[in-house]
């Protein structure tokens, strides 16, 4: 087990997404989590809109291609550096600009409705597809089987992996069919839907921060962002994206994308801090949009001695008895070590309970091969 870092350790966002066991400046700022991205992924043009998804359950997911570029020169690998990914495994069929999506207060609920949970998917369609199914959620067309399931997605469906356009697709597609059939689909913000469409609306626009002078679309390419995925964002998706909360309370589990305390720095109820960062999107300034951006990157709040207490303070001012976030891998947050080959020597089978059994992480680190996995749960957990 490594050294427990202190509570939110702070980020610099216009740097590779900080980690467990990145580098720290004598500020406490961490950085070079990510290694710089390999060469860039032609764009691919989206397919014509078909009848039926060809889901394709066990099929392999589409292997990466071995050639990284090499981490930085102090800093031993950490994390899968962003790579070269061939086309993506399953085109969905185009997807209408959604509805207005159901005030929190009015989804359905109760015994008949089981509550599940998906941590960050980053891309992994098929994956997604195979564990859905797996859990009975989807039938083998990825048509909605779950009757009045609940189902929150906790954030971070792009970058990194091979389809994020693809996996919004899917999840947009998936809330329509709940809605039907008396259940609901919805998601989280994570702090990688704020970069992408920070690099969607700003691009190379200069944007200052406490570490100098940086870009949402230079932030995004370190940060795991897949070209094909910014070629195939359209208006629709961006819509949806944007109306996404950032926090919620469902049958006494406060669901958020980041296990960070920053929250707290939006407003003192779950109405307040969805409607805070809402406003950010919607006034458009790029500096505050930033500045979101960047505290939602931080993690490890919950994590080591003073985890608890800080569990217990966001517990206190929004509600629930425990949180389930995602954002954090479940190796990192362990803190183990790397070894030379830069695995973590951790094998992720399942949600990680700790702060006291105040917190869930649900980050299985899809991106991590042969050791992460795509993690979809119920709760609560047994």
């Amino acid at each position: 087990m490594g050294v427990m870092t202190p509570v939110d350790r702070p980020a610099w966002p216009d740097q590779p997404d900080p980690g467990p066991h990145a580098a720290q400046a004598a500020d406490g700022s961490t950085f070079d989590f990510f290694a710089p991205p390999g060469p860039p992924v032609p764009p691919v043009p989206p397919a014509p809109a078909a009848a039926a998804v060809p889901v394709g359950f066990g099929a392999p997911t589409v292997p990466a291609n071995p050639a990284v570029a090499p981490p930085m020169p102090t800093v031993p690998p950490q994390d899968p550096p962003t790579l070269e990914l061939g086309a993506p495994i399953v085109e969905q069929p185009a997807v209408p600009a959604p509805a207005p999506a159901p005030a929190l207060d009015s989804l359905p609920g109760g015994p008949d409705s089981p509550l599940y949970v998906i941590g960050d998917v980053h891309g992994y369609l098929q994956d997604l597809l195979d564990g859905l199914h797996e859990q009975g959620l989807i039938d083998a067309e990825g048509h909605w089987s779950a009757g009045r399931s609940r189902i929150w997605f906790l954030g971070d469906f792009t970058d990194r992996g091979p389809d994020g356009i693809g996996v919004i697709d899917l999840v947009m597609r998936l809330a329509a069919e709940a809605a039907a059939d008396g259940g609901y689909c919805r998601a989280l913000m994570g702090n990688h839907e704020l970069l992408l469409l920070g690099a969607d609306r700003y691009g190379e626009e200069p944007v200052h921060s406490s570490a100098g002078t940086a870009s949402f679309l230079a932030a995004w390419r370190l940060n795991g962002g897949q070209p094909h995925d910014m070629e195939r964002l359209e208006d629709h998706h961006v819509a949806w994206l944007s109306r996404l909360p950032a926090m919620t309370i469902e049958d006494d589990h406060l669901l958020v994308h980041s296990d960070t305390t920053a929250y707290l720095e939006y407003g003192d109820s779950v109405v307040a801090v969805n409607d805070a960062i809402r406003e950010v999107l919607n006034q458009g300034d790029p500096e505050e949009w930033w500045d979101c951006f960047r505290r939602m990157t931080k993690r490890f709040a919950f994590r080591g001695e003073s985890g608890p207490e800080a569990a217990r303070e966001l517990l206190a001012v929004f509600g629930g008895r425990r949180i389930v976030h995602g954002h954090s891998p479940i190796p990192y947050l362990l803190g183990e070590a790397p070894t030379e080959d830069g695995h973590s020597g951790v094998q992720v089978t399942g949600p990680h309970v700790y702060a006291d059994d105040l917190a869930v992480a649900m980050d299985g680190g899809v991106t991590m091969e042969g050791e992460g996995k795509l993690l979809i749960a119920r709760l609560p957990l047994a």
